[in-house]
């Protein structure tokens, strides 16, 4: 009995009430710490926004997603006429979503568009230079005429872009070709005025060929009159050339003929 006296006593007393007290405050902390307090701390910290590394270079987008502590990850490289090569163009998760801290960011990065190598048509013909060049992806481009004591008429003089040239596919590449040897040239005959049958022959005898025929009509000439051509007298042409004509119509002819 003076036992549980003495026990009842010493918990009456004001130690003991201050024991309890500080007991319970330290509980009530405890509880607040772990449900609220850390709670908060660990949702805040587990969690970040994932920022936009689209339109960066590689390097570039590694180097930030390492500094918000993401995982950057390269997944396809892609081919892509929009961007060029090294640059990220999609991410995986998107930008702005709300992932856990440290989680892996998805990279597709461009390798930019298909590139060929301009192949070397110097020495080609015409037509040889232009199976060459689609056969890479190219396409002839503009053929300029020039005289030539080296090259054969036909052949390709120079190219516009080197031969090994690294280009984006379906460009063209223009060229000169050699007309041949100043002497290998035919002069073009003036045909003005001469009837349609005497102009033919004399393109014939020319080594020369007539190519399109526009009628026009007129009151004041005869009518198989030859009033314009194309090349015109003074230049010269390769053998075989075709030379235009405009001629005055007669109640025979159509308004347009082709050889």
């Amino acid at each position: 009995m003076k036992l549980n006296k003495k026990i009842i006593n010493l918990l009456k007393s004001s130690l003991a009430k201050k024991i309890f007290f500080v007991a319970g405050g330290l509980l009530l902390l405890f509880f607040l710490f772990n449900d609220f307090f850390m709670y908060w701390y660990v949702d805040k910290e587990a969690t970040s926004i994932v920022p936009n590394v689209v339109g960066l270079k590689y390097d570039e987008a590694i180097h930030l997603l390492d500094s918000l502590g993401f995982e950057p990850r390269k997944g396809d490289v892609r081919l892509d006429r929009e961007h060029p090569a090294d640059i990220v163009i999609v991410q995986n998760p998107q930008v702005g979503m709300k992932v856990k801290t440290g989680r892996r960011i998805y990279m597709t990065v461009s390798a930019g568009e298909i590139t060929v190598i301009v192949p070397n048509i110097k020495g080609k013909t015409l037509r040889d230079a232009r199976f060459r060049l689609e056969r890479e992806g190219l396409k002839l481009g503009n053929v300029d005429y020039e005289t030539s004591d080296e090259f054969p008429a036909g052949t390709v003089i120079s190219q516009k872009i080197e031969p090994g040239s690294q280009v984006k596919r379906d460009i063209s590449v223009s060229c000169v070709v050699s007309e041949g040897s100043e002497d290998n040239l035919i002069q073009i005959p003036d045909l003005t005025g001469k009837t349609l049958s005497d102009a033919e022959k004399l393109l014939k005898d020319s080594g020369l060929s007539v190519g399109n025929i526009t009628y026009i009509s007129s009151n004041d000439l005869l009518p198989n009159t030859v009033i314009d051509q194309y090349p015109r007298l003074g230049e010269k042409a390769l053998p075989d050339k075709k030379v235009d004509l405009i001629v005055v119509q007669s109640n025979d002819n159509n308004n347009m003929r082709e050889n």
